[in-house]
């Protein structure tokens, strides 16, 4: 690696936390707190409905969340699909590069440089950035690869077999030290980050690199995710409801996407301008979600310097990724997610409300405020409908049974609405399913978002306690247990 360039880039200062909380800041944020205060003791003050009023907040909150995403998005509507698109001749045609961060992934890595090194456009290097693994991933780089073994912090010569294939080894220090020291060897125009444990699809660096290619304003994207959990019961158990998430929370960044307020992008999945990541310090080593936090850096960066940066989704950019296939795993998942956010939503309370990053800053972030207590706002709705229930309290179960209804039937028409937009949107190869999303949407809310909750509720203590790590993560999605690649 080159030092001085090392120097420079580590010295930069990566976040820089505001020296006092805006009034608008604090007037969002406590706002939220005091209406939840204010809905929750009306439970114990009057009767009907309004007892549920912290639920029926919540439930309004969401709808009008579903109304923004459903109009937003429909430009996908006049889409006009596009067998194998390419870029204009007249285009220049960006360098990519692929950091693979990896951790005791060894059982998983092949599957993932398979798909790597299958791409109908090969990157133009591929660094895996080994994060002091201790499981053999040492022996498989070195005996399947042709790579030789380098010292610690330095980068191999490139493997025999696989020319633009290198390995850096690194002592263990988390994802964004091992991001951070594969940037500083990268000299591509685009990097793109990819976990050990995500599979992409065969044409995704080409759309990727096209994206970056045509657009010179871009300097961060994401594709399209699909969860894979494992075979077991709980396994397509989770898969089946968190496909469902996915597919909403990727038609809403689409929706966030076209007022320039896309903040959210996947780690797993996630291409940058390299210039743009190094002129911003790179990742945040403290942050339990370093892709989220990074893009706020990118758009603070971008508002104080006149920049006309833009974030994206990518619907032809696609990949599998492993997902939680246990209660436990999907808890421990998003506790690190939703702490993670808090620390970036506390760090850049700063830009809540500010005007000058438009809608990211008079919308986004302002419904991410309210986010930062929607489980509370969530599970102190359920918990009351469960008290009611078990009194009995048919004077406030009726209008709520209304209320709920009613969503239920709102929820059913986005879920399919969804699945038919999802599937235009990246193709009908997707794997939803419109009989499937139906169940989901009546089984969700009483399961599966109550879960949800719960380990938001979870990252609340993560990130009061300032106790989060990533936690030991077992990969049984992408491969069977004799490491067969599952198709």
């Amino acid at each position: 690696m080159n030092d001085p360039l090392q120097s420079a880039f580590l010295a930069a200062s990566p976040r820089l936390s505001p020296p006092r909380t805006p009034l608008r800041s604090w007037l969002i944020h406590g706002g939220v707190l005091v209406l939840w205060v204010l809905l929750f003791a009306m439970a114990f003050k009057v009767g009907n409905v309004r007892a549920w009023s912290v639920g029926v907040a919540y439930v309004l909150y969401d709808t009008v969340l579903l109304l923004f995403v459903g109009w937003m998005t429909l430009p996908i509507l006049r889409m006009r699909p596009s067998a194998s698109p390419t870029a204009s001749v007249s285009t220049p045609r960006n360098t990519l590069g692929v950091i693979v961060a990896s951790h005791n992934e060894a059982t998983v890595l092949p599957v993932t440089l398979a798909a790597l090194l299958g791409q109908t456009d090969l990157p133009d290097r591929i660094v895996i950035a080994d994060d002091g693994s201790s499981d053999g991933t040492a022996e498989l780089l070195a005996a399947r690869y042709g790579l030789v073994t380098p010292a610690l912090g330095m980068l191999s010569a490139a493997s025999t077999s696989h020319p633009t294939l290198y390995w850096l080894r690194l002592p263990h220090g988390g994802k964004a030290v091992a991001l951070n020291a594969a940037i500083l060897c990268i000299d591509t125009d685009t990097v793109l980050t990819v976990d050990g444990d995500t599979l992409l699809d065969s044409k995704a660096i080409g759309a990727v690199r096209r994206a970056f290619s045509e657009e010179p304003n871009l300097v961060a994207a994401t594709g399209v995710i699909t969860p894979v959990c494992s075979r077991t019961l709980a396994g397509r158990c989770f898969q089946w409801f968190q496909t469902y998430e996915y597919i909403r929370n990727f038609l809403s960044r689409y929706a966030w996407m076209q007022v320039n307020g896309l903040l959210l992008i996947s780690g797993a999945f996630a291409g940058f301008r390299t210039d743009a990541v190094r002129a911003v310090g790179g990742f945040d080593t403290d942050c339990l979600v370093e892709d989220y936090e990074l893009i706020h850096r990118l758009h603070r960066h971008a508002q104080a310097h006149g920049l006309p940066w833009t974030v994206r989704v990518l619907g032809d950019a696609q990949a599998h990724t492993d997902a939680p296939s246990s209660t436990g795993a999907f808890l421990r998942q998003r506790r690190r997610w939703f702490g993670g956010f808090l620390q970036t939503q506390y760090w850049y309370r700063a830009m809540v409300g500010d005007r000058r990053y438009g809608w990211l800053g008079v919308a986004m972030l302002p419904v991410k405020a309210i986010d930062t207590l929607q489980p509370l706002y969530g599970l102190a709705a359920f918990g009351l409908l469960l008290v009611y229930l078990v009194r009995g309290n048919l004077g406030v179960l009726a209008p709520v049974a209304g209320v709920i209804g009613a969503k239920i039937v709102l929820d059913l028409l986005f879920h399919l609405w969804s699945v038919y937009l999802y599937r235009r949107w990246i193709g009908q190869g997707s794997e939803a399913n419109m009989l499937q999303a139906f169940l989901a949407a009546l089984v969700e809310p009483f399961t599966f978002q109550i879960l949800r909750h719960t380990g938001a509720a979870w990252g609340w203590w993560t990130f009061l306690t300032g106790r989060g790590t990533w936690g030991r993560q077992t990969r049984v999605g992408l491969v069977d247990a004799d490491g067969v690649r599952r198709s």
